[in-house]
């Protein structure tokens, strides 16, 4: 990162439409500007207006002074802007070859590529937005539903932000207490001050310890729920991920083993993105590329959130159906009893995982579909209408984070029970304090931010 440069970005999807931008930002955008851009109106230079302006004019390439397209440009200047420095968009007709030729020309000028993430990276090191915020730009971006967008709008306006701004306070007060323990030694001032410290220890301790729980159903929301349908052949999977989708994604034949790799869709539940996952059979095959298929059935089955366990309610079970009854023991598991407009002949005794609710369903008229989709909300958000009216994490750095920080915590509750030196107190509170930093970006390591912003989509 060098943050005296001025760096560049298409902003917008590469492909043919109405628009195009491309974005710069840093200390030469509207030098660069000035020199590429002609304005209809000559006094209305980019250096020269107001911020927020926005001019229309030609756009020149300054090796032969020829148009390049009819543009209207931004601008924006710092710290009034997105990233606090002086920022420029250039609204080009939205052609591949066009705004790569801009893009071009602005480099030519001066500017650097930008990294993924950077004009983002920017606003957080610029301290525009703080790292909770900047993470939630990216999933604002990739929302897959309505409630998706609303969690993480309500991050970047910055609700988790000031939670952890909150908390870390606290943080910093327990470590003040801990400083008076070690400098004024008193009996009197460490007994009161020691007990002050453990209520207010507990106490920061269980609130983080509330926000990590969100985090086992709001990640939901950030990443989808990876819903597997799993059976044997021609139990009718396929099926009933084309009645889940209300369309033929998957081909349905007659002939088991039809479906030979996962398919992959996503799915709209009450504002659940739900990650539907089609699996080959699993029984017993000689075939090499079934094989195949069955192992990442398998897989999808270990790394699933929730399983569609498909039997066929026409036939009784047979030993491939008790084979997969015995894999789905310990899974979150949703029983699916298929051809429901048919005569049922299946039963299953006492084989089944214990509070495993079952649904029949049929996937040639459609009955029991709406039942399954209210089961795979209500049996995967259990504690989702109580949590989601506060702040709520989405994603697992977050979550180690705070673990981390409960357990120091819970460590320095132990050296004040067992009247341990208030040294190694003090120690486990700044680590606790550091954890929490860590998250609103307060404490940053190099290593994470590349991580987090690597992610972004060049432009952003």
């Amino acid at each position: 990162m060098f943050p005296d440069d001025t760096i560049a970005a298409i902003a917008t999807p590469i492909g043919q439409g109405g628009i195009a931008i491309v974005r710069l930002s840093g200390p030469d955008a509207l030098k660069i500007a000035d020199r590429i851009f002609r304005p209809r109106n000559a006094a209305r230079m980019p250096s020269k207006v107001l911020t927020y302006s926005v001019i229309y004019g030609l756009l020149i390439d300054p090796a032969n002074c020829s148009p390049v397209d009819e543009v209207i440009v931004s601008v924006m200047h710092g710290p009034h802007s997105y990233t606090r420095e002086d920022i420029l968009e250039i609204n080009g007709h939205g052609g591949m070859v066009i705004i790569r030729r801009i893009l071009e020309i602005v480099l030519a000028e001066g500017a650097r590529l930008a990294e993924p993430g950077e004009f983002t990276k920017r606003a957080f090191l610029n301290g525009r937005i703080s790292l909770t915020q900047a993470e939630a730009v990216m999933d604002l971006i990739t929302a897959k539903t309505e409630e998706s967008r609303r969690i993480a709008a309500d991050q970047l306006r910055g609700s988790l932000a000031e939670k952890l701004s909150a908390t870390r306070n606290r943080l910093l007060d327990l470590c003040a207490l801990a400083e008076v323990c070690i400098d004024f030694p008193e009996d009197e001032v460490e007994l009161k001050t020691s007990e002050q410290m453990g209520v207010e220890l507990e106490a920061v301790a269980q609130e983080l310890e509330k926000l990590s729980r969100t985090y086992n159903e709001a990640r939901f929301f950030r990443e989808g729920l990876a819903t597997a349908i799993v059976g044997r052949p021609n139990v009718g999977k396929s099926s009933l991920l084309n009645a889940l989708l209300a369309r033929d994604r998957a081909i349905v034949t007659d002939r088991p083993g039809t479906t030979r790799d996962l398919i992959e869709e996503y799915l709209n539940i009450s504002g659940l993105p739900v990650r539907i996952i089609d699996t080959a059979g699993i029984r017993n095959s000689d075939e090499t590329i079934e094989q195949e298929g069955i192992r990442r059935s398998l897989r999808a089955l270990e790394n699933a959130d929730c399983i569609l366990a498909v039997f066929d309610g026409s036939m009784p079970l047979d030993a491939e159906d008790h084979s997969l009854i015995r894999k789905i023991s310990s899974g979150n598991v949703i029983i699916v009893v298929n051809k429901a407009d048919l005569d049922e002949q299946i039963s299953f005794g006492n084989l089944l995982p214990v509070n495993s609710p079952l649904v029949r369903v049929s996937t040639l008229n459609g009955k029991g579909i709406d039942d399954l989709k209210s089961l795979i909300v209500t049996t995967n958000l259990k504690e989702w209408k109580e949590e989601r009216e506060g702040v709520v994490i989405t994603n697992l750095r977050q979550k180690q984070a705070i673990d981390q920080s409960v357990m120091a915590l819970g460590r320095a509750a132990q050296i004040l029970c067992r009247n341990q030196p208030l040294e190694i107190l003090a120690l486990e509170l700044r680590d606790a304090l550091e954890h929490v930093g860590s998250l609103t970006g307060d404490v940053t390591h190099e290593a994470i931010l590349d991580r987090i912003f690597s992610e972004f989509c060049i432009g952003k």
